[in-house]
């Protein structure tokens, strides 16, 4: 069952089922919000902003146009969008570029993400990162500008490589091929 908090500003009519917004959240009649998702307090979602399935943001976070949040990502609280690179009062763009965060990928607490980048599958982003560019899949990314300092897990623990490979505690495998990818390896 969906549950809307009855401070909640819903104007669209696309909100998966099992989805839960909290109060004084405020979605725009465009947004499209998947199943299961849970936006908590004081968040606000425009229009051009498309939300996965089983995705969480935490208080305080403002999705503006162009956004797109794919399955099972997770956005801490105050994590900032801004979409316009060239922002000016009275002047707004045609169009704004895409924002991508992947499925799996994990905001940390007052990260910001710029516009036009993507975040890969399963990585992680510390908090307070300031993310300029691309994020590859299972990175684990922090600082100022966000630099790459390692890989994770789905699980969000740390991988080790040892030669090109990993294993996780938790029972799954990574192989790192020349290109410096990671491929999760098919379960034994």
């Amino acid at each position: 069952m969906t549950t809307i908090h009855p401070t909640a500003l819903v104007a669209s009519s696309r909100v998966g089922e099992g989805t839960r917004i909290w109060a004084h959240v405020n979605v725009l009649a465009g947004a499209t919000i998947g199943r299961d998702c849970n936006i908590c307090d004081r968040c606000f979602v425009e229009n051009d902003v498309v939300i996965g399935d089983r995705v969480t943001v935490k208080c305080g976070v403002s999705l503006y146009d162009g956004i797109v949040l794919e399955d099972d990502v997770f956005v801490g609280p105050d994590v900032s969008f801004p979409n316009d690179a060239r922002p000016r009062s009275g002047r707004r763009p045609e169009t704004f570029p895409r924002t991508r965060i992947r499925t799996g990928a994990s905001l940390g607490a007052g990260s910001i993400v710029l516009p036009g980048v993507s975040v890969g599958c399963w990585a992680m982003i510390g908090a307070g990162a300031l993310v300029t560019r691309d994020v590859p899949d299972f990175a684990l990314a922090y600082g100022s500008p966000a630099r790459v300092h390692g890989q994770v897990c789905r699980c969000g623990e740390s991988l080790r490589f040892n030669d090109r490979k990993a294993a996780c505690a938790c029972g799954r495998r990574y192989e790192m091929p020349p290109d410096g990818s990671i491929i999760e390896s098919p379960a034994a």
